[in-house]
This record gives structure tokens, sequence and C-alpha cells, in this order.
């Protein structure tokens, strides 16, 4: 895959992650305006939360992370693809049905795990009903990913990316019918979970049965590839897990302080915007594109395509991460503020996101390096650096809180994204050159942190002269997209002028895209 191709495929999914999360904001916004952020609120956070933990462990965080370097692998020496494809599918339902059940029978367990400070309250009765509903999302998004998984292997990235978008746009149309007829938003919304994670398994699975490859369920068998598949994919697995641990500790000691765990949550979803248009993006696009190029053997296309990721990837991290520090406030009243989301809510939310601003850019970098070790079947040396970067999140986690409150897994979080980032670093040093920053991006990553830093003089600003219109109904929304718009322009200007982006690669890629 070439230079140019390789930011077409990041635009591709990007564009559509950032289709899908600008849905997820109109989502949040009526779930919030509808139930606050109460009992009900909070139940559906822990119930959607477990599936999607459980899913990281599994398909996108285990699974996917052996499989796609595989499949990638068989796909270019053209070494029965299908048939790999079909025993993975069918191992990986068979594990996934085990666990739906057993799940359905420990939910009060699974969510005192998760959330034990509502032990004994009416919001964890309503955990568990809703826990209940909508963990089997967990087999059809798992097996979703799977395919998405292949459609990304084969160069394909269009409908993986756009099956979230169908997800929100299921999820908005429940609440806003439930609302109109009358029904509970809540059960309406936990319903709709399961409902949707099937339509997007059915928009994979099709598109992947349109490009060549149909997925089957057959007898799982424990064939010497899938021997092999779990041998990468366990290290892998306990990876996602110590990832899902931070979580985990996180909303345990949010559980412990009224209405925590609904500010982390939708600060998470907030900076989550950039991570998944930019990070995630490049991580689907890039592992698939090493593990192709180390298959045949070739090592300057390897940092050609991790120097030029990691470019991109910053060059439209760092102004985000400014722009999320510097205008947090405005972001989260604008987006969020309304119906039962209180000024007080927004205050609190919005210093969480200037915390998750700081470490954005490391949650990025994660994206373009772990790829380096995964496309060489290395799944160990991530799971070690996790479990470094877990003890970090623990210990400020759970010693900071007793000073600083429900700010402290979020500060945890952030430090601990760094010191994940710094072991990944180190780690790349035995895969010598290839794993180094080219010329081209050490001379434009310092011109783009002075560009960022121009524009986030320019934001505050421009912010505080418009505080006024960005206050008054009626015109909050057009002030904001104002600021973000000066915020853009004031960037790619500066990054132009100063060389740290040229433009001219953005306008091919996106012709490419079309």
């Amino acid at each position: 895959m070439s230079k140019n191709r390789i930011i077409a495929g990041v635009f591709t999914v990007g564009v559509w992650t950032l289709l899908s999360r600008v849905m997820g904001f109109v989502r949040d916004a009526l779930i919030l305006s509808y139930l606050g952020t109460g009992p009900a609120y909070q139940a559906f956070v822990v119930a959607f939360r477990l599936p999607n933990m459980f899913r990281r462990f599994f398909a996108e965080g285990a699974f996917n992370l052996a499989f796609v370097p595989m499949f990638a692998k068989r796909l270019e020496a053209d070494d029965q693809p299908n048939a790999f494809a079909n025993e993975a599918f069918s191992g990986l339902a068979s594990v996934l049905i085990a666990l739906t059940i057993i799940a359905q029978i420990s939910m009060p367990w699974l969510v005192y795990a998760l959330a034990s400070g509502f032990a004994g309250t009416e919001t964890f009765e309503l955990s568990v009903i809703f826990g209940r509903i909508a963990f089997p999302y967990i087999l059809f998004i798992s097996l979703a990913a799977l395919a998405s998984g292949v459609l990304n292997a084969a160069g394909r990235f269009a409908a993986a990316a756009a099956a979230p978008v169908l997800l929100n746009v299921l999820l908005v149309s429940a609440i806003l019918c439930a609302a109109y007829a009358g029904f509970d938003v809540a059960f309406a919304l936990i319903w709709m979970i399961p409902l949707a994670g099937f339509a997007q398994l059915m928009l994979v699975w099709n598109t992947a049965r349109r490009a060549g490859i149909t997925l089957r369920l057959q007898r799982p068998r424990f064939t010497p590839d899938m021997k092999h598949l779990v041998k990468i994919a366990v290290p892998a697995a306990m990876a996602g897990g110590v990832m899902q641990i931070n979580l985990l500790v996180g909303q345990q000691v949010a559980s412990y302080f009224d209405r925590a765990v609904g500010w982390l949550f939708v600060a998470d979803r907030l900076y989550q915007l950039p991570l998944g248009v930019v990070g995630i993006a490049v991580g689907i696009v890039l592992l698939p594109d090493l593990s192709r190029r180390l298959q045949a053997g070739d090592e300057a296309g390897v940092k050609d395509a991790f120097s030029r990721a990691t470019e991109i990837s910053l060059a439209l991290t760092i102004p985000a991460s400014v722009a999320l520090m510097v205008i947090a406030l405005p972001l989260v009243s604008v987006l969020f503020e309304r119906g039962a989301l209180t000024s007080d809510d927004s205050a609190a939310i919005a210093v969480a996101v200037t915390i998750y601003g700081f470490g954005l850019p490391a949650f990025v970098l994660q994206k373009t390096l772990q790829p380096l070790f995964y496309a060489r079947e290395d799944t160990k040396s991530p799971f070690r650096y996790a479990l470094i970067a877990m003890a970090v999140n623990a210990l400020l986690a759970f010693g900071l809180a007793p000073y600083i409150g429900w700010l402290a897994p979020a500060i945890a979080t952030t430090f601990a994204g760094w010191v994940m980032v710094l072991c990944l670093a180190l780690g790349t040093r035995p895969m010598g050159d290839v794993a180094r920053f080219d010329a081209q991006l050490k001379r434009r990553i310092w011109r783009t942190c002075a560009a960022s830093a121009a524009m986030g003089t320019i934001l505050w600003s421009a912010s505080a002269s418009m505080s006024t219109f960005l206050g008054m109904a009626g015109w909050r929304y057009l002030a904001l997209a104002i600021l973000v718009g000066i915020g853009m322009l004031s960037y790619f200007a500066i990054a132009h002028l100063t060389g740290a982006i040229r433009l001219s690669e953005l306008k091919g890629a996106i012709r490419r895209v079309r």
C-alpha cells in the first residue's frame, strides 16, 4: 500500500468514524436530555460498558489483533484465506455463545465488579436488568468485528467503518420513537442495543460476501491454524484484559462519588472523537499493511508506512488535544447542556475533558506503535507493557481519590497512557531502523507542535470574545461552529505556512478516497 493509499485509507475510516461519533454525540445529548445523570443513565452506562468491555477483550482487542495479521499474510500468499476465516468465525462464535450464557447467570456479580458503589441502591437493580438485556450485543458485534477485520485486510475499509454509524442511527431512532409514543426511553434504548448489533453484523457479513469471502458457521475444530491463532491471541487477550481492568478501576472509584460515573463517561465520549477519527483509523489501516509488507520482506516500506501513519496521526491529534484543553467548557455546555443536564454537570465534565486532552496524543501513539508488534505476531511484549500501565493506573486512581476525589481516575488514565507509550517506544528498539521516525517526520513534528500552540492561543482569545454568544439560546450552536471553524482554519493555515502539513498531500488523499 503506497503512502497516498495509506493516507486515503485513514481518511476513509476517519470520515466514517467522524460521522459515527457525530451521531454518537446526538445520541448522548438525547439520552442526557431525557435521563439526566441519574439512576437510569448510570445503569445504562454500566450495562452498555459490560458487552463493550468484553468486546474489546475478545474482538478488537485480542482475537482481531491476532487474526488480522495471519489472515492478511494468507491473503497475500493466496493460502486458503476463506477456510481460515471460517474456522476463526466459528470458533469465536462458540466461545461467545458460552460467554453470553454465563454472563446472564452471573450478571449481579458482574455489575458489582464494575460498580460496587451502587450496591443496595435502585441503580444496582436497574443495572442488572439492563445488563442482561444488553449483553447479547457482544455476540453480534464481536462477529461483526471479525468480518470487519477480513474486509480491512482486503483493503476494503468503508463498510466496516460505516457499521458504527448504523448503531447510532438505530439508537437515536429508538430514543425519539419511545419519547414520541410515551414509552420508557431507557428501556427502549437498552433493547435496541442487541438489535443494532445484529444489524451491524448483517452489514459487514454481506459486504464480505460480495467481496468474495463468505463467512459460515461450521463445527468448531481445533486445527493447527487455530492452535497457532490461540497461542498468539492469549497474550493479546490478557493485554486486553489489563486495559479493561483499568476501566474497571476508574469506574469503581467513580461509583463512590455522586454522578461521577456519568460525568466521566460523557468526558470519555468527547475525547474519543479525535481518538476514533485518527488513532483507531490509523491502527485499522496500518496493521494489515505492515503484515503484508513484512510477509514480502519490504523493510523500507515498513518504515515509510509507520512514519507516515504517525505523521498524519500527530498532525491531526496534537491540535485536537490543544482544542480539548482550551475550549472544553464551551464544547460540553453547547453539546450536552439541556434538559436534565445542568451547568454544574457541564463544569465537572469539562474538567475531565481537559485532563483527557493531555493524554490524547499518548492514546493515538499507542495505535501507531502497537501494530509494529502485532504485525510480527508478537503479542507478549504489549501485554507486559500493559501490566506496567495497569499498575500505574491503579496506584494513582486509588491513591489520589482520597485527596482529589472523582477526578483521580481521569488523571490516572492519562498518566498511564503516557507510561504505555514510553514502554512501547523502548520495546521497538530491537526492531532496528524500521521502527524509527524518518527525517520528514522529525522535521514536521516540532512544526506541528508550534502550529498547535499558535492555534490554541487564537482559540482562547476567540472563546473569551464569544463567551456571551456561547451562552445564548439559539446562538450558541452557531457560535460553537464558528469557534471550531476558527480553530481549524488557523491551524491548517499556520501548519501549511510552517511546513508541518502539505495541503497538496491531503488533497491527493481525499481525491483517492472519492
